[in-house]
């Protein structure tokens, strides 16, 4: 009976630090590969292009400015107060319509940016999910590289991970609200 009661001991054992070593985690530099797909290539050149075009428009304006400027700064003596005032407004306003094109340019290139570069990411999520899913991968994280401070989490199979949410809750004293 000793004997049977050691062997199953033993076997519950091994069974269970198996199952414990089975877990598998992987990594994956993220961005390596979406460096390396052949849409990331295309799409940094649509950017560029995008980027150029946004650029010799902010150029015009800063063009027209200095013309402008250039006209105040040679005649000012000669302009009677309104003249003055007129010339100074137009200079005022012609600034500001840069400083306001500006900030649109930005925020144009960060959703022509977003628009772009979202599907790849997308497609490059998609391959890590299949690869991990395949591998049997509970979680990949994301580096760069081999740093591991830059990790990030790029996969997790959620049946195979339990969630700590209310416990951390508990431990902080938070009541859900029903």
């Amino acid at each position: 009976m000793k004997k049977f009661l050691k062997l199953t001991l033993a076997v519950v054992l091994v069974l269970s630090s198996s199952s414990v070593f089975a877990q598998k985690f992987g990594r994956v530099d993220l961005a390596a590969v979406v460096s390396n797909m052949a849409e990331f290539k295309e799409a940094q050149t649509n950017l560029e292009a995008y980027g150029r075009d946004l650029q010799d428009q902010l150029e015009q304006i800063q063009v027209e400015f200095n013309t402008l400027y250039a006209d105040y700064e040679k005649n000012v003596a000669t302009y009677n107060d309104s003249v003055r005032q007129l010339k100074e407004r137009e200079l005022t306003e012609l600034q500001q319509r840069f400083q306001d094109f500006q900030q649109i340019a930005q925020q144009d290139m960060q959703r022509k940016e977003a628009e772009i570069m979202n599907p790849i990411y997308e497609k490059a999520n998609e391959a890590v999910k299949k690869i991990a899913s395949a591998g049997g991968y509970i979680a990949v994280f994301s580096t760069a590289g081999d740093q591991p401070s830059s990790a990030g989490l790029a996969y997790f199979d959620p049946a195979a991970l339990t969630d700590i949410t209310p416990e951390v809750k508990k431990e902080l004293g938070i009541v859900d609200a029903q």
